[in-house]
């Protein structure tokens, strides 16, 4: 899921955040690098209004997560650009690349976080004392905790905050299945006859051998695919459905009725069905993969996995109930708070989209970090599949 982009992006934001930052931004007292559209401009608003002497702050976004890695990168003097002249000059220490100060926080999807830690771009975060970080369900709390390879540890340290999350979901044309007389109900009926030819799926095999480990009643993170019986052959038939593979371009065929069904992420998609009347979407009733987005703390010169107080503040506010209500109606996803927010909000209770039964999402998995030999397995059989040399 590192490509994982937000194809309709609120321009609200930038305005806000531009007002925000103001021309003191080195001097702020806190400094915020986020990814666009994940945090409402009324939530930073109302930050700045209660605290009781409100400081200079600088929140300022990014359009997509791949551009807040590159920033990290840029901190720890890793700049990836070597290309030409540009590359050459950038390696420079004298030549002025108006990089923006270090942040206090930065925006990280899941997905990067064990990455992160691994090329020490970040560093852990003691969040225990803030008084919210005992509510976070634990399956947040446990994606955080990692040792120093990035791999799951429950003994390990913190390493980000999450405040947004969001999911897999199935894309169909109401008006194309009224036809057919069913409508998608999970993954199983990707493979159906009927939709020969008619599907579009992100180019991500993490996704889409996950989501058939899922049709065959296992977790995304398998870590030996080839004790899976009927894998091949189930990948087999499934990449003989689809029409699109595209992490960028799989809803536009499904706007235009080119394909009647689309596999994508949330953020993507929840626009989209509030837009047109004609796309309808839903969470597989076996489950679906999960992706946050996190807080995270840039590695400094010095080594302190200690947060400022306003630091902890901010982290705290995204925690709190009219912050859990606001992440939830105002952005394309929803809070890790959501299901102990007792008043939470009917529009989003009543969204099966951003509320999932608990049945359904007790299935669902995030994407844990896979050793070397797994991840090896699953880019083997997912080139396998898309050059038609899987066997049945």
């Amino acid at each position: 899921m590192l490509s994982r982009r937000s194809f309709l992006i609120s321009l609200g934001s930038v305005a806000l955040t531009q007002l925000l930052s103001g021309c003191g931004d080195r001097a702020a007292a806190l400094r915020v690098l986020l990814l666009q559209g994940s945090i409402p401009p009324q939530l930073l608003k109302a930050f700045r209004q209660q605290l009781p002497e409100p400081p200079t702050l600088s929140f300022k976004p990014k359009s997509q997560l791949k551009d807040l890695w590159t920033q990290l990168e840029s901190w720890q003097g890793k700049n990836t650009d070597s290309q030409g002249l540009k590359g050459f000059l950038g390696q420079l220490p004298l030549i002025n690349q108006n990089s923006p100060q270090m942040s206090d926080l930065i925006t990280l999807g899941d997905a990067w976080l064990g990455s992160a830690i691994q090329e020490k771009l970040i560093q852990p975060m003691t969040l225990t004392e803030i008084a919210n970080w005992q509510q976070l369900d634990s399956r947040w709390q446990t994606l955080v905790k990692r040792d120093q390879a990035g791999y799951l540890d429950s003994q390990g340290q913190i390493w980000g905050a999450p405040y947004r999350w969001g999911t897999t979901l199935i894309a169909y044309r109401s008006d194309q299945f009224e036809r057919l007389g069913w409508t998608p109900r999970d993954w199983s009926d990707l493979w159906r006859e009927e939709l020969s030819d008619r599907i579009a799926l992100i180019d991500q095999p993490r996704e889409i051998i996950g989501l058939t480990l899922k049709k065959l009643g296992y977790s995304y993170n398998n870590q030996n695919l080839a004790n899976i019986p009927h894998l091949s052959s189930e990948l087999k038939a499934l990449n003989q459905q689809v029409k699109y593979y595209s992490s960028r371009y799989y809803l536009q065929p499904l706007i235009i009725g080119d394909v009647w069904l689309s596999v994508g992420w949330s953020s993507d998609i929840l626009p989209l069905v509030a837009r047109n009347r004609q796309i309808k979407a839903i969470v597989p009733q076996s489950g679906t993969s999960l992706w946050t987005d996190l807080w995270v703390k840039p590695r400094g010169k010095q080594d302190n996995n200690r947060l400022s107080e306003l630091t902890k503040k901010w982290i705290d506010f995204c925690w709190q109930e009219s912050s859990v209500n606001q992440i939830s109606l105002l952005t394309d996803g929803a809070s890790p708070m959501i299901y102990n927010n007792l008043n939470l909000s009917a529009k989003v209770r009543n969204n099966p989209l951003l509320f999932i039964d608990k049945n359904i999402m007790n299935k669902c998995d995030f994407l844990e970090p896979l050793s070397e030999e797994s991840q090896q397995q699953y880019e083997r059989i997912w080139k396998e599949m898309r050059t038609g040399q899987l066997y049945q």
